[in-house]
């Protein structure tokens, strides 16, 4: 067809051409295949991934704090003068057995007076707890029914940094909601939340509602079971990785508890600051700060200030490389460490144990009486004191000066000392003294060992 167009004066004839048919770009494929992919592991795992719903005793209206992964929580009805009222929460759980064993979080079904699991297929059943194990956060709880779907494990150690994951679970009370992301991390720790960290991270969303709900690869397996997140809306969640969860799980369903291996041992991460003042060259491991009198380190012949620079032949590039590899054992199995003593390497063989409760390992520290008094230490930044007969009793310790004063911008500041913190050696030689303070830190720099509330500690401390 011929048409013109009036501009001005002027008479301009054009063609009009059809428009050509809308072909789609080449990704789009790609995008496609990949869209198809996510909806069918989807497809295929959602039927076992449960919702869970319990009923908590509380004093308080609000749900209960300090939990790894918040939960919701609705109000029931109140009671007045603090009198209990049951509060109803929701969390999430994965059928990993044809008898009706489900994984979950341990801060689900914590305290929970009753347990109600919804299935994807509409039934709703009560459950039982299994047993819980707080050091991981996991728990294995059980219905009673036929015909359950089953999750596959994957295997957490063949995961990539960088591979895509979907998390299901029920955010907020929204039963079977999936969401996409990536592998972010594997290995993360220090977080603070259990005593076994060893997480995946994920940017999938994952929200209050999602704990004990699966973290999956693209094949449909549990990669891990989602814990804990880092507030709201940031792209940072953390899952237990199926390794972990899946042994823990095992042992939970069959015995209601969890045995691992034991060697009495705290331990800390070598910095370059440690090294320097152990004489070391700058390396990885974990430093000794710690040892229990009775456990199977102590018999094996370990110091304090030994460092293990490999287990079993793997190198340790951490303190949670070792607390890893020990509570993967059970207990009667030996271990090996690489151990550098005063700079000398040596091979140790720790054979685990089995850790004994809190009570115990509290009644089996020698209880201290206070120190001779003594003059402060001002030229270290601090002061300290004889410790008190009660402060040496809550710490189990019978040696050593307490911090009572900490100058602000001193080398005790500077070095993370505070009131209260129990300095027991100075460069491996006991303290009893302000004196021994002060020679041991005449060339400018000591590692003090710390007893605190929560365990011992190396610090570095360096004077200007």
């Amino acid at each position: 067809m011929i048409g013109a167009l009036a501009l001005g004066a002027s008479t301009v004839y054009s063609q009009q051409v059809p428009a050509p048919a809308t072909t789609p770009p080449p990704s789009l494929g790609a995008m496609e295949q990949l869209s198809n992919g996510f909806v069918s592991v989807a497809s295929q795992t959602l039927p076992s991934v449960v919702s869970i719903r319990v009923d908590v005793e509380s004093q308080q209206p609000e749900a209960p704090q300090g939990l790894p992964f918040p939960f919701p929580f609705g109000g029931g009805r109140g009671g007045r003068g603090g009198a209990p009222e049951v509060q109803h929460g929701t969390g999430s759980g994965v059928i990993v057995r044809a008898d009706g064993v489900i994984v979950t979080n341990n801060h689900v079904v914590e305290d929970a007076r009753r347990i109600m699991v919804h299935l994807r297929d509409g039934r709703v059943l009560p459950a039982r707890v299994l047993g819980t194990d707080p050091a991981t956060d996991l728990a294995a709880i059980k219905i009673e029914a036929t015909g359950l779907p089953v999750a596959r494990w994957a295997d957490s150690d063949r995961a990539r940094v960088g591979e895509w994951v979907l998390a299901i679970g029920a955010p907020f009370g929204l039963d079977a909601t999936v969401t996409h992301g990536v592998l972010s991390a594997k290995g993360r720790a220090g977080l603070g939340q259990t005593s076994i960290e060893d997480y995946l991270q994920t940017d999938a969303s994952i929200n209050p509602g999602n704990s004990g709900g699966p973290l999956i690869n693209l094949r449909g397996e549990v990669l891990g079971i989602n814990t804990m997140i880092l507030g709201r809306g940031t792209g940072v969640g953390f899952a237990v990785p199926s390794r972990l969860a899946r042994l823990v799980t095992e042992q939970l369903a069959e015995r209601g508890s969890v045995t691992r291996g034991w060697i009495g041992l705290g331990l800390q991460d070598l910095t370059a600051d440690l090294a320097s003042n152990f004489n070391l060259p700058p390396a990885s491991g974990a430093i000794v700060s710690e040892i229990d009198a009775r456990g199977p380190s102590a018999r094996a012949g370990l110091a304090l200030g030994d460092v293990i620079t490999a287990v079993d032949g793997r190198p340790v590039t951490s303190s949670n490389d070792v607390v890893q590899t020990v509570t993967g054992r059970r207990p009667n199995d030996a271990l090996t460490l690489a151990v550098l003593r005063n700079g000398q390497a040596r091979s140790v063989r720790v054979v685990a144990g089995t850790r004994p409760d809190a009570n115990n390992q509290r009644a089996s520290r020698e209880r201290g009486t206070a120190a001779p008094r003594i003059e402060g230490s001002r030229n270290l930044g601090l002061e300290v004191a004889p410790i008190p007969v009660q402060r040496a009793r809550q710490l189990g310790v019978d040696r050593g000066v307490m911090v009572t004063v900490v100058e602000a911008g001193g080398a005790g500041e500077r070095a993370g000392l505070r009131p209260g913190d129990v300095i027991l050696q100075a460069d491996q030689q006991p303290v009893g003294s302000s004196g021994d303070l002060l020679t041991a830190t005449q060339d400018g720099h000591s590692a003090l060992l710390v007893r605190r509330r929560n365990g011992q500690t190396f610090v570095p401390l360096t004077l200007d």
